[in-house]
């Protein structure tokens, strides 16, 4: 009778314990930007809720996240070393702001007037990633696992003054940083280094007549209240990053769960792209609705804006193969890509 009861017990306690015992894992997630951003916003929004969501489903994993966001771990221009080094295990690493570590990846920049597609521009990004090796060995070299991209809304123009052709630029100073520099040069118009957070009171106060930006930033900025031209020249959208993982954590990780960051990724990227363009497209009526006179440069002005630039894309080739990087692979592979997405291209910055 006694082992007929034991028995019985043992069973009832079989059948009470779960069948797998969930184990947590513990992750800290980074981004040198404040939530504000949408690329931060949606880590939030969509990457970790996508993750959590394959991983209940699932039922043997689960992720403790722990949030540190506006440069509290990471601080923007170093987030792919706050990965490498294991201070976070993954986040948004903005590689327009790291050119020394991945200088392929901003190809978009030497390469303007392309695609304003932001979704076209980050895949054609992450295919020449796959295809080019020098490209993904950036990564790898950090230490981290690329997981997938974003790039930002078209630029334009805003200004003080109406622009109705690249010869109004003339004798202008434009605030233009880094390599968007490159973009005015040979216009007769001057560069003048700034960032997001100085336009305002560099047009304000004179230092600049006006800055090339994309309609989300300068929307952000307030830029249409000094600069209420809005001329739509399309210099493209323009890759700014994407999201990584440190690599040896990621590589210890459960299949399953790589499986669910990979996918989560994929999601993120295409939310990203949808709502960036939203944003852009709202941020433009936006100003208009308020005191911004936008004007759409014609084709044929585009045209004759992007032919007035010295050979920008081969002059940064020539820069990067003397360093031992295959950029000019990189620059026909990207105007390449561009061809057979479709896009209209302006001028062939690999010939």
């Amino acid at each position: 009778m006694r082992r007929l009861v034991a028995a019985v017990a043992a069973s009832l306690a079989v059948a009470a314990a779960p069948a797998h015992a969930q184990q947590t894992i513990k992750l800290t997630v980074s981004a040198g930007h404040p939530p504000a951003f949408l690329w931060v916003k949606l880590l939030d929004e969509v990457f970790i809720p996508e993750v959590d969501r394959r991983l209940a489903a699932a039922g043997k994993y689960r992720v403790e996240w722990t949030r540190a966001y506006g440069g509290t771990l990471a601080k923007l221009g170093a987030e792919s070393v706050a990965i490498k080094d294991g201070v976070s295990d993954l986040g948004f690493v903005s590689t327009i702001f790291e050119a020394a570590r991945f200088p392929l990846q901003n190809i978009s920049y030497y390469a303007p007037f392309g695609s304003s597609e932001i979704l076209v521009v980050t895949r054609i990004t992450g295919d020449l990633q796959r295809q080019v090796p020098a490209m993904a060995e950036a990564w790898t070299k950090a230490n981290l696992v690329y997981l997938g991209g974003a790039a930002l809304d078209a630029y334009h123009v805003w200004s003080s003054f109406p622009i109705r052709s690249v010869d109004d630029i003339r004798g202008k100073k434009l605030s233009a940083p880094g390599p968007s520099a490159n973009w005015i040069k040979g216009t007769g118009a001057v560069a003048v280094a700034g960032t997001l957070t100085t336009y305002y009171e560099d047009i304000k106060s004179g230092v600049s007549d006006g800055a090339l930006t994309f309609a989300t930033g300068a929307a952000a900025a307030k830029l249409v209240e000094v600069a209420p031209y809005v001329t739509l020249v399309n210099f493209g959208s323009m890759y700014a990053g994407g999201l990584a993982v440190n690599k040896k954590r990621f590589d210890a990780l459960p299949p399953e769960v790589q499986r669910a960051f990979r996918e989560a990724a994929a999601e993120y990227t295409i939310r990203f792209a949808n709502e960036q363009t939203i944003r852009a497209a709202e941020a433009l009526k936006q100003m208009q609705a308020v005191r911004a006179k936008v004007y759409a440069l014609p084709p044929a002005e585009r045209k004759r804006w992007a032919d007035a630039l010295p050979p920008i894309g081969k002059v940064w080739g020539a820069e990067m193969q003397a360093k031992g990087l295959p950029a000019t692979e990189v620059l026909q592979g990207y105007m390449r890509l561009q061809r057979e997405a479709g896009v209209d291209i302006v001028r062939d910055w690999a010939n």
